[in-house]
């Protein structure tokens, strides 16, 4: 009787762990079928906008920016530089007393790097070599203008020794400043590469004190040639004749009438009131960094001072060409002083009359 319920229990403990073993090794219930998902809702709102002292830039975020270009339908910019464009100056914060220093983004600048690297550079190159071929072309045309009725041996004084004083010192003022000006616009690609980085950095350094300095000679140049010559220089009907006829340039024989400045001489002279007044306004305006304007305005003067000075220079070309090789007797007006009369009489027979106490000639359509 014990050995049957012994063997009962065994039994039964045999079949438990059977029934075990086969529980743990089924497959688990699948799990439920997961919902549909909604369709994809395509938004053409604009992503959310941050702000960084009143200029909005995209917010941070996986949808607001794809490089490299903005995503179309949200009405972005196409790529990068388009957005760099568009952005207005943006700044940030600093600690420092300097507060231009908090500008991060400045997209003017750009503008003015392009316009000065750009249409100013080429366009006044084109002026400069332009003025220069046309002027060499000019004289194996017509030649050195003579004087017709050959030289007197009789002089009158042209211009005194104060004026003459005032004339070389405006003159060379100007060479020096155009010379070292234009080292700034076309230095790098002229001189660099014929004198090596050493060579072109020490003159340009000399050529930038230069520059500096003898800005004040020109300045005072400018002032006193006004006080001196502006009642000389006043546009009247005279001119016109002048004019009409070219000042006789194009022709032998053609003598407009004149007085002691034709209307050619008052060109040259308004050109270098205006234009060095503008030169100097903005050249004064750029040596004195932020002391009458930020960065803009800088900007600004500097494209006026580069572009008023590639135009000035070509007219004074000109000149310098008129009073040496182009004709007789141009220079020794302001070199000695001293002309003949008969090139006064043929190029300014009004002063000459005037200065001699005689009557005025007469003229009849530009001849003498």
């Amino acid at each position: 009787m014990k050995s049957a319920n012994i063997l009962r229990s065994l039994v039964v403990g045999a079949a438990l762990l059977v029934a075990g073993a086969a529980s743990a090794q089924a497959p688990a219930p699948a799990p439920a079928a997961p919902a549909a998902a909604p369709p994809p809702v395509v938004s053409t709102a604009a992503p959310p906008m941050s702000r960084l002292d009143g200029v909005s830039v995209p917010a941070a975020g996986p949808s607001s920016y794809q490089s490299p270009s903005m995503r179309p339908e949200a009405g972005l910019m196409s790529n990068d530089a388009e957005l760099l464009r568009a952005l207005a100056p943006t700044r940030g914060q600093v600690t420092i007393p300097d507060q231009k220093l908090a500008t991060l983004i400045q997209p003017a600048g750009r503008d003015w790097r392009a316009a000065v690297k750009g249409p100013i550079r080429v366009v006044g190159s084109w002026l400069l070599l332009g003025m220069c071929c046309l002027l060499i072309a000019f004289y194996l045309l017509r030649g050195k203008i003579m004087i017709d009725s050959g030289m007197s041996g009789r002089t009158v004084e042209r211009f005194n020794s104060f004026e003459r004083f005032v004339h070389w010192m405006t003159a060379g003022a100007f060479v020096v400043l155009a010379i070292t000006g234009l080292n700034i616009t076309y230095g790098r690609y002229l001189l660099l590469p014929l004198l090596g980085p050493d060579a072109f950095t020490a003159i340009s350094v000399a050529f930038k004190y230069l520059h500096n300095y003898l800005a004040f000679g020109f300045m005072l140049g400018i002032v006193l040639m006004f006080v001196l010559w502006v009642r000389h220089n006043i546009p009247s009907k005279i001119d016109l004749q002048w004019i009409a006829v070219g000042g006789g340039l194009f022709a032998k024989g053609v003598h407009p009438p004149a007085e002691k400045f034709n209307a050619g001489q008052k060109i040259i002279f308004w050109s270098v009131i205006v234009g060095g007044v503008a030169i100097s306004v903005s050249g004064v305006w750029l040596m004195f960094p932020f002391f009458l304007g930020d960065v803009a305005s800088m900007q600004l003067m500097q494209v006026i001072h580069a572009v008023v000075s590639l135009v000035l220079t070509a007219i004074v070309i000109a000149h310098i060409y008129i009073g040496s090789l182009g004709m007789e007797q141009a220079f020794d007006a302001m070199g000695t002083g001293q002309v003949d009369e008969n090139w006064a009489k043929e190029h300014h027979g009004l002063w000459l009359a005037k200065l001699k106490g005689q009557a005025a000639p007469q003229y009849k359509m530009g001849h003498d």
